[in-house]
């Protein structure tokens, strides 16, 4: 059996994007953790960015194949193993997905730039932008409980560890980044719930993202008062 390799770090949620579409699949896949502030030597000469993840796939008389940028590992996992589709056959609609996908590039900055403010300020200004790109999304949402339906596709795996980080920290925090939009509390609800998306993650995902946020002396770790 070809076994894939995900090289990962345990924080990564671009690495959670790969994992969640592995499991989704129910591919089997190796999973080595390195720590990003001392790289491996082998791993810099795997991965042209230096980031994670990286995906290695097994080739026959050959060496293992190497893959980065997370979109990329997910679309060949989509590609390559059985499963359900995670894009809809239409043309259209799915180009209409990898746009949303693209999307989430900005949205996952902002988000992650509101996290890790330092003081009052700047937070409230990154969470102002980083509600501004969820009231586009939110326009985009289907009936759910999923992006576009009943059925969990790419879009959903793209988005699910943007929106984990917000059932960890204050839930006050949290509240005032929803607030009215329904479609998106809604489609966190079912992404929170679904068993790809738990497994993603060591099962003490939340107290290593704690103590990340308290070492990086962030806002969100003091509720923000309210706007």
């Amino acid at each position: 059996m070809t076994v894939l390799t995900l090289i990962s770090h345990p924080l990564c949620p671009f690495v959670q994007r790969a994992a969640i579409v592995l499991l989704e699949k129910g591919v089997a896949f190796d999973r080595i953790d390195i720590d990003l502030s001392a790289k491996p030597d082998w791993f810099l000469a795997l991965s042209p960015t230096g980031k994670v993840p990286v995906l290695k796939v097994p080739q026959p008389d050959a060496a293992d194949a190497i893959l980065f940028e997370s979109v990329v590992i997910c679309e060949y996992i989509n590609e390559t193993q059985g499963g359900a589709p995670m894009y809809p056959g239409d043309a259209l609609l799915r180009a209409q997905h990898r746009a949303w996908i693209e999307f989430a590039t900005q949205t996952f900055a902002d988000g992650w730039q509101f996290l890790h403010a330092r003081d009052a300020s700047t937070a409230d200004a990154k969470r102002t932008a980083f509600r501004e790109r969820l009231r586009k999304l939110e326009s985009a949402i289907g009936e759910g409980p999923f992006f576009a339906g009943a059925a969990f596709g790419m879009v959903d795996a793209v988005y699910a560890p943007l929106f984990r980080y917000f059932g960890i920290i204050d839930a006050t925090v949290a509240r005032e980044i929803f607030d009215d939009l329904p479609r998106i509390s809604h489609w966190r609800t079912a992404l929170e719930a679904r068993a790809s998306v738990r497994d993603a993650v060591v099962e003490d995902y939340g107290d290593l993202f704690l103590a990340h946020l308290r070492q990086n002396h962030s806002q969100v770790m003091s509720p923000l008062p309210p706007v």
